[in-house]
């Protein structure tokens, strides 16, 4: 996968045996970004000076990483490195990099024991190019997706890392997202899910006592020319994308999480770009987890 927009760079960490690991999406200096949570379970770092209300509006870097809350600790790696290049926030003492981090659930699979740490973070960061690989890599490398029906129907099924760019004449619009759903990815044209529940045949409801352990999480970045409050929006259409790919999305054990980043290149409305940021994490959830179709 080759990323299009100048100065994005996107960096993986993985742990294979453990199955679990990080990726790093560093944004180019300038960057303004918000984003939005709708799943009700959801381990963040820094997320809450995203809301176009708050005074930082510019973001250098983006963490998606394994581990739940412990991975959060990968962030710590991300932001040393961006101290040592001079990025980040003005202040009196210094420039303070702002890094916002989401993090998955994986601890149920490979080793629980082994977990994104400020070592994997700032090794994502040092790995970070134009052309990242997808798939079972960084914070999709123990993601599952299919989980909401329980053990003894259809099971989890691997999910993973997926990038997508959609593209309208200057304007680009690019979705990294770390796909670890409850919910079922559906090959495209398949019969599934809502159909069942449409017409009365869907015999697969869960038992809501049982605990699962989700998460789907990811961002968008735009060259387009966006203030914080226009970034909202943008996240808000990639979590409209991510409902169009998964059913049922952002229960209240998921902690469905999206940032939404724009450089600032190309003037662009708004609304167009919500709708190429739809398109762009659908896309993305549906290659990351093999069911694009052709």
């Amino acid at each position: 996968m080759q990323l299009e927009i100048p100065g994005l760079l996107v960096g993986h960490w993985t742990e294979s045996r453990a199955l679990t690991g990080v990726t790093v999406i560093v944004l180019p200096h300038g960057a303004v970004a918000s984003g939005e949570v709708r799943g009700g379970a959801p381990a963040t770092r820094e997320f809450a000076l995203l809301d176009p209300q708050c005074l930082v509006d510019r973001i250098d870097a983006v963490v998606l990483s394994g581990g739940s809350a412990f991975g959060l600790a990968a962030a710590d790696g991300v932001v040393v490195a961006l101290e040592e290049s001079g990025r980040g926030f003005p202040t009196a003492a210094g420039a303070v990099p702002i890094v916002v981090a989401m993090s998955l659930y994986d601890l149920n699979v490979g080793s629980s024991e082994i977990r994104p740490d400020r070592a994997a973070g700032r090794s994502a960061f040092e790995a970070a190019d134009i052309s990242p690989p997808t798939g079972r890599v960084g914070a999709g490398t123990g993601a599952t997706i299919g989980k909401w029906r329980g053990e003894t129907q259809m099971g989890p099924r691997p999910g993973g890392l997926g990038i997508a760019t959609v593209r309208r004449g200057e304007l680009i619009v690019t979705a990294i997202v770390a796909i670890n759903a409850a919910g079922d990815v559906d090959e495209i044209g398949e019969a599934g899910v809502t159909e069942a529940i449409s017409d009365g045949t869907f015999g697969g409801w869960p038992d809501r006592s049982e605990v699962f352990a989700n998460t789907t999480i990811g961002a968008v970045v735009t060259n387009a020319m966006l203030d914080k409050s226009e970034c909202l929006v943008v996240a808000q259409g990639a979590h409209d994308g991510l409902a169009r790919a998964v059913t049922p999305p952002h229960q209240r054990t998921d902690g469905d999480a999206f940032v939404a980043a724009a450089t600032g290149e190309v003037e662009a409305h708004v609304d167009d770009v919500r709708l190429s940021a739809m398109v762009a994490v659908e896309k993305a959830v549906r290659s990351g987890v093999g069911t694009l179709g052709e």
